[in-house]
């Protein structure tokens, strides 16, 4: 067959992707799930909630080991929040699951009136966080963390993979308080074994050191700063990447050690709009301490998303390995 008639390869990416592993990446299913339904066997306060998306959150694992702990609230995310409050007054845990979308954007006075100034022990856990589907802006949760972070008393997680989300399942159960933790769903890929990681809440990892570029990234982007780091390792250039999994309370201390190094450059790295995330936090903590680094942010735009295959929206908008490796090499011409 000829190159004029052959057939172009099949897309294999579609807009409601249910996983942001590449071709050949590790991944481990359902980690969330499954690390709930672990700590559940030994915690029986521990309930579970959805808004009609049990399984697009991977809870259907827990409502399968524990049926009569498991509430299906319906498509109403302001229940949902509503009820996860009242559940938590009776002494127990809710974990509650939805799109990132509905349980911040949808439900933010109940999350903000009836759970966090209560200071409640809600779980919040939200699939779908930033540019991880296609659907556009209706589904694509590009503020959520501004939105959050805005709640006087809310904790902010954003794991990177699937060992940080296993890990961070204990360690949000094991703090008292109200938790926003962004969810990644199905097939996660599993990268941060290779770096002898291990998640605590409020800490910021160093997971390579570099003398050039300064990464700081939380949720996808640590992964993508991992992959970036290792493609300019070929241009010579040396790059650190400091894992950032709890957005609210940010490790301040961490962070301004890394950045005061002298000569490098400092680019926060977020999936994320420039509005409200990590990348505002971070520069806050710099000016506040008096820290001036030459300071870049890799970010999604203030703007409403486009609709489309994921990698595409992702070099579309400057979040995958080849356009972050491209932008920084820019920075440091």
């Amino acid at each position: 067959m000829s190159t004029a008639t052959a057939k172009k390869p099949r897309l294999t990416t579609s807009a409601m992707i249910a996983s942001i592993a590449s071709e050949g990446q590790r991944t481990i299913a359902a980690p969330f799930g499954k690390a709930l339904v672990t700590l559940a066997e030994q915690r029986p306060e521990i309930v579970g909630l959805t808004a009609d998306l049990a399984k697009y959150t991977d809870l259907h694992l827990f409502g399968q080991a524990f049926p009569e702990r498991f509430f299906q609230m319906g498509m109403a995310e302001q229940l949902l929040m509503a009820a996860a409050g009242g559940i938590a007054k009776e002494g127990f845990m809710p974990f509650a699951t939805t799109y990132a979308v509905f349980g911040t954007r949808r439900a933010f006075d109940f999350v903000h009136q009836v759970i966090a100034e209560e200071n409640l022990n809600v779980k919040l856990c939200c699939a779908l966080p930033g540019l991880t589907t296609g659907y556009g802006p209706s589904h694509q949760a590009a503020e959520d963390l501004a939105l959050v972070r805005a709640i006087p008393g809310m904790t902010v997680i954003d794991p990177c993979d699937a060992l940080d989300i296993e890990q961070a399942v204990p360690a949000i159960a094991a703090h008292n308080g109200p938790v926003y933790m962004r969810l990644l769903r199905g097939n996660v890929p599993l990268v941060l074994d290779e770096y002898d990681y291990k998640f605590e809440l409020g800490k910021a990892k160093l997971l390579r050191g570099g003398n050039d570029v300064l990464l700081i990234a939380s949720g996808i982007m640590t992964m993508r700063s991992l992959e970036v780091a290792s493609a300019l390792a070929a241009d010579q250039v040396d790059v650190a990447v400091l894992h950032v999994p709890t957005i609210k309370p940010l490790d301040t201390a961490t962070i301004l050690a890394e950045a005061s190094r002298s000569g490098r450059l400092v680019v926060v790295a977020e999936n994320h709009t420039t509005v409200g995330g990590l990348g505002e936090a971070v520069a806050t903590a710099l000016l506040t301490a008096g820290v001036s680094p030459q300071f870049r942010q890799i970010a999604l735009p203030d703007a409403f998303l486009d609709a489309g295959a994921l990698p595409t929206l992702h070099d579309r908008y400057g979040i995958s390995t080849d356009a972050m490796a491209k932008t920084i090499k820019t920075w440091l011409a």
